[in-house]
């Protein structure tokens, strides 16, 4: 039972990951002008990936204003998540399965 919960928030935080990733890209696609504005379809994908990762970037957004007009909150996003989040995940996964806080302190 253990084992799918935590199967389940890796599979969440992997799909976050990649949801951030098509939202990114789509704001260059939009922002180049390589996708068309005006195509309904596309720009309401684009909208719904907004109002996905908007909340958890415009909190990066407020402690790492804009570097030279690069919004670099994507990168530090998936970046915590990277060597923050799934290593916490993972090892508080061996600590129940194992009973011991020692995984913590090695």
């Amino acid at each position: 039972m253990i084992t799918a919960v935590f199967s389940l928030i890796m599979w969440v935080v992997q799909a976050y990951v990649w949801i951030l990733l098509i939202a990114c890209l789509f704001s260059v696609l939009f922002g180049f002008g390589i996708v068309d504005w005006r195509n309904r379809t596309l720009w309401a994908v684009y909208e719904f990936l907004q109002k996905l990762t908007e909340p958890v970037l415009s909190q990066v957004r407020r402690v790492v204003p804009p570097f030279g007009g690069l919004d670099l909150s994507p990168l530090i996003v998936l970046l915590a998540i990277q060597y923050l989040l799934m290593p916490f995940i993972r090892y508080l996964y061996i600590a129940i399965l194992t009973g011991s806080t020692r995984v913590f302190f090695q």
